[in-house]
């Protein structure tokens, strides 16, 4: 398991992808989109990054928001299936 400054960052990290792809993390899981343990297992998958500075330039580059995660992204299949109205 990642050390906890690890998790925060990716967390964050999960978090702030979401909100440029016009997700809100945790309506999704009210909603019953998006199970927690799923969401758990999204976070843990982003501490496998190897580029979370790249990640984080890529974010800040897309100003008012994305319409899909970069290809570099470990969760841009759930992100893209959230988007798409698909239960993860």
């Amino acid at each position: 398991m990642p050390e906890t400054k690890t998790f925060k960052r990716h967390a964050a990290l999960v978090d702030r992808m979401a909100t440029t792809l016009g997700l809100d993390l945790e309506e999704q899981v009210y909603a019953g989109q998006l199970a927690p343990e799923s969401l758990c297992d999204v976070v843990l998958r982003c501490t496998g990054c190897a580029d979370p500075d790249g990640c984080e330039a890529w974010m800040a580059a897309q100003g008012g928001g994305a319409a899909a995660a970069p290809i570099m992204c470990r969760n841009g299949e759930v992100f893209a299936a959230l988007t798409e109205g698909r239960r993860v």
